[in-house]
């Protein structure tokens, strides 16, 4: 079972949404029930992973699984190849851990057509479980559609008033992107197989060894980049993001925040830095720059917002420059602390989400200006508020605190030296919007008489709660449980991100003797090793 244990895991919630799809539609109840529970048994399939100690000494893919999938002659191969490593085993972790508390969320807040809801939450898991243990990238990208499908209708029929513009936009936005690395991984499996290289199908293990030149590199890294820069998102194409953050349901936002935009985060680390080094050594400057600006942009942004939704949406615009610039630092304490950042985020931006949700099933607003004083009506929902608000600012001690720190230090350790002295004050500018937003709604006077008789959380909301601030507190005391497994993974990426891992000169592209000089594109080394380019 051990060895089949990621298809397990994956396809497990597809099973249940079959389940889900015969029960009766009108049993709201039994169809949330019957979900948590096939999104709690998948975290406990999922769990073995976790307390697998050999992720600690080895940075290869683990759990590996590989069977021929569709073949079309000796022009189009697609294996199912999957596998995970320390990058990835923190989030298909975080994958399995949230699902059940997003489902608890929906108790109250999902009161029409219940079955779709559920069956789109559990196809929405098995596409963001697939797309994380991939490692053919035509499966990649299957997954990795599949996601857009189920996050649309969330949007566009559970959402709110601008449900239907805010999911056009987002499926418009991620599906260009997603259109031009498709041509990319096209365009790169033909190559290699017209170059000779040795290539199983899609497998991104193979397209590691390919030394493409560094002018090719460039433009199919472009396509691959902008790709992943939607869905981080990274300025200046995020504005889908505070749209369908604000128009998507509590459960909706929670995945999106939690789990959805880490697949821009990890489709730059796993694919588009170590397909294309070269390349990423050009744009490096550039992409930190960008990042940069989302991190202040975010922040000054969220400083003016009306709605507390919209304010945590932009917030993660800016914390999730962060986790860009860790990466383009390009070394060890820099990665560790973005993939790092990228498990905090999720849980402590997806706890604000929750606690937005809470509210506004109360009060039903969101704006900023219709609350106040809540804390002496709501004692318990202040603290965790609190907890959690201190958590994203990177209060030491909180999870957040020990991913910013790392992603800041492995980045003035860096090229990126100024960059990093600009990105902090993205943490100053993080604790004015916060805690500004905390004190207008949870203290001064309880003037509005409609905040005078709500109820404080429940039992079942505080339940929702414990797990995540369990891990806000584990994580900032003690955060090598994560990081000594994820090390020997990170370091095997820089080595290919770096070159270390590769033959040391470009594959041409005719491999007959007597056809070059006569292709309309040949990559190849001179006699002395030198490249050259012939256009």
């Amino acid at each position: 079972m051990s060895e089949h244990i990621l298809s397990l895991m994956t396809f497990f919630p597809l099973l249940g949404m079959l389940i889900i799809l015969m029960l009766p539609g009108g049993k709201g109840g039994l169809l949330k029930c019957t979900t948590l529970v096939i999104t709690l048994i998948t975290f406990v399939i999922s769990l073995p992973l976790a307390l697998d100690p050999v992720f600690k000494t080895s940075g290869a893919m683990h759990y590996t699984e590989f069977a021929p999938w569709i073949s079309v002659g000796d022009y189009f191969q697609m294996n199912y190849s999957v596998g995970i490593d320390g990058i990835s085993l923190w989030l298909v972790l975080l994958t399995t851990f949230i699902m059940p508390i997003t489902v608890l969320s929906t108790w109250q807040a999902v009161d029409k057509n219940v079955k779709g809801f559920m069956a789109l939450m559990l196809l929405l898991e098995t596409a963001m479980l697939g797309a994380f243990i991939s490692l053919d990238l035509f499966l990649f990208y299957i997954f990795w559609e599949l996601m857009l499908i189920p996050m649309y209708f969330m949007i566009g029929i559970w959402g709110g008033a601008n449900r239907i513009y805010a999911a056009v936009k987002f499926f418009i936005y991620t599906a260009v992107g997603s259109l031009l690395m498709l041509v990319a991984i096209i365009y790169l499996y033909y190559y290699a197989v017209n170059t000779g290289g040795v290539v199983n199908g899609f497998s991104v293990t193979d397209f590691y060894n390919l030394n493409l030149h560094p002018e090719l590199q460039k433009w199919l890294f472009l396509a691959f980049a902008f790709s992943f820069a939607i869905k981080v998102p990274m300025f200046p194409v995020h504005t889908w993001l505070p749209d369908a953050h604000t128009e998507a349901p509590t459960a909706g936002s929670v995945i999106l925040a939690a789990v959805m935009l880490k697949m821009g985060t990890y489709g730059y680390l796993r694919f588009a830095m170590p397909l294309f080094p070269d390349a990423l050594q050009q744009f490096l400057p550039w992409l930190a720059a960008l990042s940069v600006i989302g991190i202040v942009y975010g922040a000054l942004v969220a400083m003016m917002q009306k709605d507390v939704k919209k304010l945590v949406a932009y917030s993660s615009v800016s914390h999730l420059g962060f986790v860009m610039l860790g990466l383009f630092a390009l070394n060890n304490i820099g990665v560790s602390g973005a993939i790092l950042q990228m498990v905090n985020h999720g849980i402590s931006t997806g706890a604000l989400f929750l606690i937005v949700g809470f509210i506004y099933e109360r009060r039903h607003t969101r704006l900023i200006s219709e609350f106040g004083g809540l804390s002496k009506q709501m004692p318990v929902f202040a603290v965790i508020f609190m907890i959690v608000t201190l958590s994203s600012i990177g209060l030491p001690a909180l999870n957040g605190f020990v991913g910013e720190f790392m992603i800041l230090l492995g980045a003035f350790e860096s090229e990126l030296r100024w960059f990093a002295v600009v990105a902090t004050t993205g943490v100053v500018l993080s604790a004015v919007y916060m805690l500004w937003m905390y004190q207008r709604v949870m203290f001064g006077k309880l003037d509005n008489p409609k905040n005078q008789n709500l109820k404080d959380l429940s039992v079942r909301e505080i339940c929702i709660m414990l797990p995540l601030l369990v891990f806000i507190f584990w994580i900032g005391v003690y955060p090598n449980t994560f990081l000594e497994k994820m090390e020997p993974a990170v370091n095997q990426a820089l080595s290919q991100i770096s070159g270390e891992a590769r033959a040391q000169t470009y594959i041409p592209v005719c491999t007959d003797a007597e056809q070059q000089g006569k292709c309309p594109h040949t990559y190849g080394v001179d006699a002395q090793g030198d490249a050259d380019l012939h256009l």
